[in-house]
């Protein structure tokens, strides 16, 4: 009976001493690797800036409404179907005189860029009874508006794929 009673203690001390054992490896194991960790470097866990293109709006001339800035793949429907055709568009609030879009997860292409500032935010750029615009609009490749709205190759630009800064001045 004694000898029972020793076997049993011994094989519950054998135990612990192996769970403890693993327990104080998986310690040692997890120290080590926290302190592999602080050797990178800072910047290898810091994400990079994707490609895009960034668009800066200029000559805004009040805070009332919002800018809407909409790129298109094709001259379909450009400038003035946006809702309708241009693949990506987006839209701010306006503070200041001045506003920026980063339109990110574009192919390399040809594109066109159209800008509103739509001050009744309606989704359209307003006109008078001549079809003349009485919202603020502008155009990329500094397309202007003569007798009727710019077409797609005149405010056609080419993107590579990179980091691109564009800016757009709004007419009123």
């Amino acid at each position: 009976m004694m000898n029972t009673m020793l076997f049993k203690f011994f094989s519950r001390n054998t135990e612990h001493s192996e769970n403890s054992q693993i327990s104080r490896k998986f310690s040692q194991l997890l120290f080590c690797l926290a302190i592999s960790l602080l050797w990178l470097p800072s910047n290898g866990f810091a994400q990079t800036k994707c490609p895009a293109i960034n668009v800066k709006i200029q000559n805004i001339s009040n805070n009332t409404g919002v800018i809407a800035c909409a790129i298109f793949e094709s001259g379909e429907g450009f400038p003035n179907k946006f809702l309708q055709f241009a693949p990506k568009i987006m839209i701010t609030q306006i503070s200041g005189t001045d506003a920026s879009f980063e339109f990110s997860d574009i192919l390399p292409g040809k594109y066109a860029i159209a800008v509103i500032h739509d001050k009744n935010r309606n989704g359209e750029l307003d006109t008078n009874f001549l079809g003349i615009p009485t919202e603020g609009y502008g155009f990329s490749s500094g397309a202007e508006v003569t007798l009727s709205a710019p077409s797609f190759s005149d405010a056609e630009f080419t993107y590579d794929g990179g980091n691109l800064q564009l800016s757009i001045a709004l007419s009123y």
